[in-house]
């Protein structure tokens, strides 16, 4: 079990691994305190933006070279999933979407996230913010879906495109 904490962040007593309704969970050593931390997921949107005929795979510039993925961000609060993956678009390419359709919604157990992952159509010219090294506009008949995290909606966008024009 990683979580990367070792210490209550109620009392500062130590956290130890308990069994806790099936699972193995950290809680507090000091049973007065009893904090317990779930570990619960992080929301996160993605975005398998469309624009100009073309669908957009981002490099952060904190990847290597090569690694692309689709737009993503945190969901905020009080957002709603399909307005986080608009602003994200906005944020990150300068595009201005003009709706968001859900793909679904996948568990990327690697960074205890849960991804709502959207087709986002959008207009505008094309701007990097800081956060994005590079792009690259992938024709959607030959975009190929990877085996993790964004890589799941991307298959499942690609299969329902693929039933759309009957193929």
């Amino acid at each position: 079990m990683e979580s990367g904490f070792r210490f209550c962040p109620r009392c500062a007593g130590p956290l130890a691994p308990r069994d806790i309704g099936g699972a193995t969970r950290l809680a507090c050593e000091d049973t007065a305190c009893g904090h317990v931390f779930w570990g619960n997921p992080v929301p996160v949107v993605a975005a398998l933006v469309e624009w100009d005929g073309h669908l957009i795979l981002a490099r952060n510039a904190a990847w290597p070279e090569g690694q692309f993925g689709l737009v993503t961000g945190f969901l905020e609060r009080e957002e709603s999933p399909a307005d986080a993956a608009c602003r994200e678009v906005a944020e990150e390419l300068g595009l201005l979407a003009s709706a968001a359709h859900l793909i679904g919604v996948y568990p990327f157990a690697r960074k205890n996230e849960v991804i709502m992952a959207f087709h986002v159509p959008a207009t505008g010219e094309l701007r990097l913010n800081e956060e994005l090294a590079e792009v690259r506009l992938i024709a959607p008949d030959r975009l190929k879906a990877w085996d993790y995290g964004t890589g799941l909606a991307v298959a499942d966008w690609l299969g329902r495109r693929l039933a759309q024009v009957g193929g």
